[in-house]
């Protein structure tokens, strides 16, 4: 899997909008910790929940 994000760049959740913009934190094979906005810090695993760039 090639992830087309790291630490530092900014992504959302389409499924989540109101989740706002998050800051990548780590990326830990496939668990990416998120910190948005309006949600507080995600532990995503990327093969169950898209994220985009934003």
């Amino acid at each position: 899997m090639v992830l087309d994000y790291e630490p530092g760049d900014k992504v959302i959740n389409p499924s989540n909008k109101d989740w706002g913009i998050g800051q990548v934190q780590s990326i830990l094979k496939e668990i990416v910790t998120v910190n948005f906005e309006n949600v507080g810090k995600k532990v995503i695993n990327i093969t169950k929940v898209e994220l985009k760039k934003y």
